[in-house]
């Protein structure tokens, strides 16, 4: 090492509360400054341990481990260093961070116990800490001899390995803390070690950082009072920078080269460490795992006396012998043994995913729920024995339940063995513009306004967005402070923000877990977590399992336990049907043995009824189901294979589906292949079709086949070519025509990369027809259940409802009296709401409610409903919106009466609820239950209600209108404005039309072209349209496009090819206030008595003031028994015909004495 200056401590952004460095960034600056080291010390994580050292190692730089502790003394915090020198110091810096974390933390701060300290010191080169150290602390409150006792004590327990560090970055109290510090390493010997405790590459990100700071302490940039602990000279300095900083202390220069020459630490990576299955005693795993698969196979075949098929013990001996010799017999025992417990404990497992259904010992051990061998599924295409690498089982089980079974695998293999893995929330696009507008303090509005401007898409970037969205590019150009916004989320943009947890990925380890990797947790909480994420963890040799949640399995079971009437208190009926209670009794239904044939589930597939079904509802696959028309187990397997991007844009879609309705001739290529293309009419779709072909033709083994996959999906031309002779080679041997088999291989070339893998199509078809056949025999408990799963998403719930209606289903509105927390269904195959889907309305209040009324009998008004329960669990907060919801309107009572006596009834429970807890009684304590009935309930009369109000309140806490429409209103008028209304379009077919409705929905589209397409969803009183507008249009009118405004549209009807309903092809579209705007000639109030008179003298002026000023005259008809007059007010009274204005004179004079005339 020629350099005299290295870098030993600078954080990375996976600190979290600071730094925006990104690894590659470091090792890049460390290359290009010609140094042959670096040191990377997060903030008491190891987080990004094994990518630096992977970064490091392949640039060509000596990476050195490290971390930023905080030691905790009696009253105070000390920051400090640890370097490692060795594996020793390394394994001791992982237990020293998880103890931070499992039992060190303070408010939320990971703190090291100096007795633990003291405990992993071997390995380890201690950093002071500078001014943040507990040396540095007490010679900044001049405690020399404080100061003097703490070095004194460092270095008899680091004696080789401590050092006084020294900083000079342009921070408070640096000179001072220096020109002590420097005193006393003279003083006792103590050696001296500078650094830059870096936070950026650059000066010129300082700003970017500190905004950094400021969105993880939730400061504003400019705010005074915020703490400023860090300076622009915190970046990536030269040697030659620090040696200007340091020529007077050349030492501290050259001491960080003698200590990145004693750091030597080499990561084991590549390597695997199998956890081990407990096995009884006196067995032997070989022994005991041939006996567990050979019976767990014989179960599938009930009916064999003897043994079971010939073709099956071979294929599952061929598989045992491929997975003894990897040694992955424990690792397949392991996965069957906590299947198994979820199973016994009712909670669902999916079939399989991914190619582990291609085992037949995974099928034999329970792991999977296909053959196979019936479903011509390959075990080479899940374990290659020319090829050892890990089996990957991806494990669906029932979201709510997951938890369980993964406790319990902690419970049977130690929890210091298991834990889940941490993920990293990162600054994506929408999210750091919001974050940055924060911290800069602009307003709100006018963030939010940039923020709703960048495309919602998945993996969408700010730069990305610039190109798509005109209008953020717009502003961006023009307005200074959008640019500074913009500019500065730019350099924040993808870092790490917080911590998480893996969505599903377990790591069962063979010792503990802090052997392989440092642990995590949040404070406060008992979940713990790798410090390296998924990919990090499998490199150093750790077993990932996945359990993965999936909604569908539940949904199929709160489905199956209503059709199958399971007792409320029995210990295998799900939390859903406990609510429910027993109802009529249908029989079992198992849906693991429904029949794969049946013919109504078929033909519901085939009507595109899919909405709810697995895999099968967008609207792309929608299209797909409507072309393809299934008609087999197969299919449904194959449409899940066709529906990706390569596939649709290469021709295959298109061929399959030609050659299954006999559009096209199917080619087989080679009459020996026919068998295995057959299925997919000639189109190589499944990558186990790859296999069999070049087995089959050519000779390869399926392990070789499988290699020969890989390889052709990597597209290399020099070993294509190989393959290609070997594979033509191999067919002529088997007497193939070598412009045949050439023209094979062409063939197979242009599809590998768009084949699928057949196992995880068939186990996901397999859900799919599951949840299709309880659609079409089950409608009413499916629907409840699909309802019941997506309670706390309010689209998706309104989305299930319009899909109830479709099929004629019902769903009654919310009622105290008779909902529960779920969706369910009741004697009349009615849905009754889900009290959990109303917004506002917790789980822990809606089961209150059900659970006393169910013990205790219906409410009989608000007040007894407040008496009954505990206004702790149903406040105040979740009676408002229950009456909102209509939950309440069976009591007789308008919404606003009941929202006006929410305090009195509340405050009356309280009253009666203190008389009883000092024994006395009221007035009417006395009485009988049904004696209480009679007594009237002494509410706050509201006697006027506004609809609207009423009716937008509905909308906000279900999502949707239920007891009437905002468009009703209008309904007169707008039959003068418009030819048809949406339930006629049908009968328009082809034609241009005008049509008036809510605009409830927008989708944004970006095209193909990158052209801005939008789809608006518009509905009335008795129908729903989806509105297609095309690019002119849309750039025109979709800024000004409002939710829940009404408007005018004119357009072409045609059939949507999706999902084979109606849409419409918009021309133009207006509000309706422009329109009337633009077309009123007149606005008539008619009056027919004195009363009605003096009325509108008091309110109507307060109401008309704010709309004056338009060109539309007012004309007030009187008509009496006795006269009729007409009033025309004043040019200075004519207003705008607003929707507000509307509905506030109808509200006062009645909807049918308020008229607009064209």
């Amino acid at each position: 090492m020629t350099q005299n200056f290295i870098h030993l401590k600078t954080h990375s952004a996976y600190s979290l509360i600071d730094s925006i460095m990104d690894i590659d960034s470091l090792i890049k600056q460390t290359v290009e400054n010609k140094m042959p080291a670096v040191a990377m010390t997060d903030r008491v994580n190891l987080f990004g341990l094994v990518k630096f050292f992977k970064k490091a190692m392949d640039s060509g730089i000596k990476p050195i481990v490290g971390a930023d502790l905080i030691l905790k003394g009696d009253k105070e915090f000390f920051l400090f260093t640890a370097l490692c020198k060795n594996k020793t110091g390394y394994d001791h810096l992982r237990e020293l961070i998880s103890k931070a974390y499992l039992q060190g933390q303070v408010n939320g701060i990971p703190t090291t116990q100096w007795d633990d300290l003291i405990q992993y010191r071997d390995g380890l080169i201690i950093l002071s800490g500078g001014r943040h150290g507990d040396i540095g602390k007490a010679i900044l409150v001049n405690d020399q001899s404080l100061a003097k006792q703490r070095l004194k004590n460092w270095m008899h327990y680091f004696p080789h390995d401590f050092y006084l560090e020294l900083q000079r970055t342009q921070r408070r109290d640096e000179a001072a803390y220096i020109e002590s510090a420097v005193v006393l390493a003279e003083q006792f010997g103590a050696p001296v070690v500078a650094t830059n405790d870096v936070r950026f590459i650059h000066q010129t990100d300082f700003e970017a950082h500190e905004a950094r700071v400021c969105i993880q302490s939730s400061r504003v940039l400019n705010d005074p009072k915020r703490p400023k602990n860090y300076s622009n000279q915190q970046y990536f300095k030269t040697a030659a920078e620090m040696q200007d900083l340091f020529s007077d202390i050349p030492e501290s220069l050259q001491n960080t080269v003698e200590i990145a020459k004693r750091c030597t630490v080499e990561l084991k990576l590549g390597e695997v460490f199998l956890p081990q299955y407990p096995l009884p005693a006196g067995t032997h795993l070989k022994t005991y795992f041939e006996k567990k698969c050979m019976s767990g196979l014989q179960k599938h075949f009930p009916n064999t006396e003897s043994q079971m098929p010939g073709h099956y013990l071979d294929r599952l001996r061929f598989e045992l012998d491929v997975i003894q010799k990897m040694g992955f017999a424990g690792y397949f025992l392991i996965v069957a043994d906590f299947i198994r417990w979820a199973k016994e404990n009712n909670i669902p497992v999916g079939p399989g995913r991914g190619s582990g259904a291609g085992s037949l010992v995974a099928y034999a051990l329970g792991i999977t729920g296909l053959d196979p061998i019936k479903h011509e599924l390959l075990f080479e295409r899940f374990l290659n024995p020319e090829r050892v690498s890990m089996p990957d089982f991806d494990i669906d089980f029932c979201m709510d339940n997951r938890d369980r079974v993964i406790d319990y695998v902690a419970e049977k293999y130690g929890r210091d063995s298991v834990s889940q893995i941490i993920t990293y929330g990162t600054m994506a696009a929408k999210a750091v513009v919001r974050d940055v507008g924060r911290v800069l303090g602009f307003p709100y509005g006018f963030v939010d306004k940039i923020a709703k401007l960048i495309p919602f898409e998945i993996g969408i970037t700010l730069e990305k967005a610039l190109q798509q969205e005109v209008e953020l590019a717009k502003l961006y150009n023009i307005d200074v402070e959008v640019k500074t916004l913009i500019d500065l989320a730019k350099k924040l943009e993808g870092l790490a923000r917080n911590a998480g947890k893996h969505a599903g990925g377990v790591i069962i380890a063979p010792t503990k877990l802090t052997d392989f990797a440092p642990l995590y947790c949040e404070s406060g909480s008992t979940h713990v977590v790798t410090q390296f994420d998924k990919d990090d963890v499998e490199a150093v040799g750790l077993v990932k399992f996945d359990f993965l949640g999936l909604r569908t399995l539940t949904i199929i079971q709160w489905a199956v336990d209503a059709i199958n009437q399971l007792p409320p208190d029995s210990p295998h009926s799900s939390s859903f049907e406990k609510e429910a209670g027993e109802r009529r009794s249908r029989g079992i239904l198992d849906i693991e043995k429904i029949p794969l044939d049946d013919e109504k589930t078929f033909s519901l597939l085939k009507s595109c009824a899919t909405t709810a079904v697995f895999q099968l509802e967008s609207r792309g696959m929608k299209d797909l189901v409507r072309r393809l028309q299934p008609d087999c187990f197969d299919e449904i397997t194959a449409l899940v294979a066709l529906f990706r991007p390569g596939p649709l844009q290469s021709g295959m879609v298109d061929d399959f589906i030609n050659r299954k309705h006999g559009r096209e001739k199917v080619h087989y290529f080679h009459p020996d292949i026919e068998p295995i293309l057959k299925p997919t009419y000639g189109v190589i779709l499944y990558q186990e079709q790859v296999m069999q072909i070049a087995q089959v033709l050519s000779g390869y083994s399926l392990g070789s086949a499988d290699l020969l996959r890989r390889a052709m999906g990597k597209k290399k031309p020099e070993e294509m070519a190989k393959l290609r002779k070997t594979f033509i080679s191999g067919a002529k041997n088997r007497g193939v025509d070598e412009t045949v088999s050439a023209h094979i291989f062409d063939v197979i070339e242009k599809f590998a990369g768009y084949g699928f893998n057949k196992s995880h199509s068939a186990a996901y078809a397999l859900l799919a027809y599951q949840t299709a056949y309880l659609k079409a025999h089950y409608p009413a408990e499916f629907m409840a259940a699909v309802l019941s799963s997506d309670m706390d998403n309010t689209d998706k719930v309104v989305s299930f409802y319009h899909e109830c209606q479709s099929m004629a289903l019902k769903v009654l509105p919310p009622n105290i009296n008779e909902d529960f927390f779920s969706f369910r269904v009741n004697e009349k195959n009615e849905i009754t709401y889900g009290l959990g889907a109303i917004k506002g309305v917790g789980e822990a209040a809606a089961k209150h409610i059900a659970e006393e009324r169910e013990k205790n009998g219906n409410y009989r008004d608000l007040f007894d409903f407040c008496e009954r329960l505990n206004l702790h669990t149903v406040s105040r907060r979740t009676i408002e919106p229950l009456i909102y919801a209509g939950a309440m309107d069976f009591l007789g009572v308008n919404r606003a009466t009941l929202i006006a006596s929410i305090d009195k009834a509340i405050k009356n429970a309280e009253q009666k609820n203190k008389m009883q807890s000092v024994g006395q009684t009221d007035l009417f304590g006395s009485l009988s239950d049904e004696e209480k009935k009679y007594i009237a309930p002494d509410y706050v009369i509201v006697s006027h209600e506004d609809t609207l109000e009423k009716l937008s309140a509905e909308k906000n806490v279900l999502g949707l209108y239920l007891s009437g429409h905002p468009i009703k209103i209008y309904e007169n008028e707008i039959t003068r404005l418009t030819t048809c209304a949406i339930d006629a379009l049908s009968k328009q077919m082809g034609k241009s039309v005008c049509i008036a409705g809510l605009l409830i929905a927008i989708k944004k589209i970006i095209t193909k072209q990158g052209k801005r397409m939008a789809i608006l969803t518009l509905e009335d009183r008795k129908g729903v349209v989806e509105v297609t507008l095309f690019s002119k249009l849309c750039d025109e009118v979709l800024p000004y496009l409002e939710k829940n405004q009404v408007y005018i549209v004119h357009g072409k009807v045609e059939e949507d090819s999706f999902n084979q309903n109606i849409r419409m092809l918009a021309e133009s579209i207006e509000l309706l206030d422009v329109k009337r705007a633009q077309l009123a000639k007149r606005l008539v109030i008619f009056v027919e008595s004195e009363a009605h008179v003096e009325k509108l003298v008091a309110d109507l002026p307060p109401i008309m003031q704010p709309f004056q000023g338009g060109h539309c005259p007012v004309q007030v008809f009187y008509q009496s028994n006795d006269a009729k007059v007409k009033i025309e007010l004043g040019k200075n009274l004519s207003v705008h015909p607003k929707n507000a204005l509307l509905a506030q004179l109808k509200q006062l004079c009645g909807e049918a004495f308020v008229k607009v005339g064209y």
